[in-house]
């Protein structure tokens, strides 16, 4: 028997349900946005320029491992909703049990060996000596914090893959404010440094992990596991790890991208960097929301398809495609008009080169904005029907056409050659992705 009241979406008004599941994960994606600038803003203000640097130096590699581990989770939660909208509860318990065995075994591998790694890894890197120090022992930290990392990402998974957002979103929200607050405690108040930002970071990820942990057991019977339900299903690894290794794959990829393109934009000089910075920040609020909204369809579809109800695929992508597109247009009136303003909140008025450069970029980029709200639905339709590969595929072709694109136009154009590089990434990625869409859907 099916329990609407733990988010089943195979039954109900889907543009509702598809809002419902978005805004909370919207929401979570902007707090964790607003605290990682709010660690940034400690640690520079009270601490210095050489402690910034070192959590600068740390956060590339910080972000890699944590990229894998949220696109491990996000490849398990996509057979979570199919066994949920299939109504197949003890199938979805040894989902859920085999993903945290085989998943905390991994975590602790990269643990173990990133604690006795990270020194050497920062050296390779062309860490300066000055900050070496501070740099390792804030990367060793986080990367013990990364079992409480795991637990939160997977917990937090599983309660979307039922459709259930706003629960991992009210931990979110508290992991974030209670950060804010370690760091002003551990770095301002007793003076630890940027060892006390670390050891803040991982205590706010351990009460998210544990308050993730508390609910399932207090509000959600149907997870409640017996020794005997606690089991290691072969069958089921190797799905699992079919479609987490593609989905950590796709995440990386994308932050390669983002590395490649900051290379590209680094020799156009000090300006250039400080505007691309900028405009990076008001894309991040742009692109977040589109992104949520493809992974609420992705829940939508995964959780059908287990149903085997095709007919309400096809009206969930429809719709959630509407709602990006709807999205996408108030944006993109709303930062053509305002990307003056936008800009000096970041940089401030009297670097007026600067500012220029941001308008130029926002002001081509507004035109663009409608494109990865295609690409993500689309991306969110091949998620949730199992179909990652073609996600990883059209996510590799998106990056390597605009990082190329990049080095041939940012040369010549500065910031606005990056703006018609985004541009001739998604060309590419849509070029691959529609043959292969309009495919699939003629097919069902």
């Amino acid at each position: 028997m099916r329990n609407n009241k733990i988010g089943d979406m195979t039954v109900g008004r889907i543009s509702p349900q598809l809002i419902r599941f978005a805004i909370p994960m919207i929401l979570g994606n902007f707090f964790q946005l607003t605290y990682n600038a709010a660690d940034s803003i400690i640690v520079g203000r009270f601490v210095g320029t050489n402690a910034l640097a070192a959590v600068g130096a740390a956060s590339p590699i910080m972000n890699i491992v944590i990229f894998i581990i949220v696109g491990i989770c996000l490849g398990m939660s996509v057979l979570m909703s199919e066994f949920f909208g299939a109504a197949d509860i003890p199938k979805l318990k040894r989902e859920i049990s085999t993903s945290l065995i085989a998943g905390g075994v991994f975590t602790i591998a990269i643990v173990v060996s990133g604690i006795f790694l990270s020194g050497p890894i920062l050296r390779l890197m062309n860490t300066p000596e000055v900050i070496m120090n501070d740099a390792t022992r804030y990367l060793q930290i986080i990367f013990f914090g990364l079992i409480f990392t795991f637990a939160y990402n997977i917990y937090a998974s599983t309660l979307r893959s039922m459709g259930n957002s706003k629960i991992p979103l009210y931990f979110l929200i508290t992991s974030a404010l209670l950060n804010i607050l370690m760091d002003l405690l551990f770095v301002v108040v007793l003076g630890m440094g940027t060892k006390g930002a670390a050891i803040a970071t991982v205590v706010a990820e351990a009460v998210s992990a544990f308050l993730c942990l508390f609910y399932v057991w207090l509000k959600i019977p149907v997870l409640h596991f017996r020794r005997t339900d606690f089991v290691f299903d072969r069958s089921l690894l190797r799905d699992t790890v079919n479609y987490s290794s593609v989905a950590a794959m796709q995440q990386i990829c994308l932050y390669v991208g983002k590395l490649l393109v900051q290379g590209v934009v680094n020799p156009l000089g000090v300006h250039a960097i400080a505007a691309f910075n900028a405009v990076n920040r008001v894309d991040d609020f742009v692109f977040l929301p589109e992104q949520s909204i493809a992974n609420s369809a992705t829940t939508f579809i995964a959780q059908n398809r287990g149903a085997e109800k095709y007919k309400r695929i096809r009206k969930g992508f429809m719709a959630g495609l509407k709602i990006e597109l709807i999205y996408s247009l108030i944006l993109m009136f709303t930062i053509f008009v305002s990307a003056r303003w936008l800009t000096v909140v970041f940089i401030g008025k009297e670097a007026e080169g600067v500012v220029q450069s941001g308008v130029y970029y926002l002001h081509a980029m507004a035109f663009f904005y409608f494109l990865p709200a295609l690409t993500n639905i689309i991306q969110g339709y091949f998620r949730g029907m199992g179909r990652l590969k073609v996600t990883l595929n059209s996510t590799f072709i998106q990056i390597v056409g605009r990082v190329l694109a990049a080095f041939l136009l940012a040369p010549r154009f500065g910031l606005f050659g990056v703006a018609l590089a985004c541009l001739a990434g998604w060309l590419v990625m849509l070029a691959y992705e529609l043959p292969v869409f309009f495919k699939a859907w003629r097919n069902r």
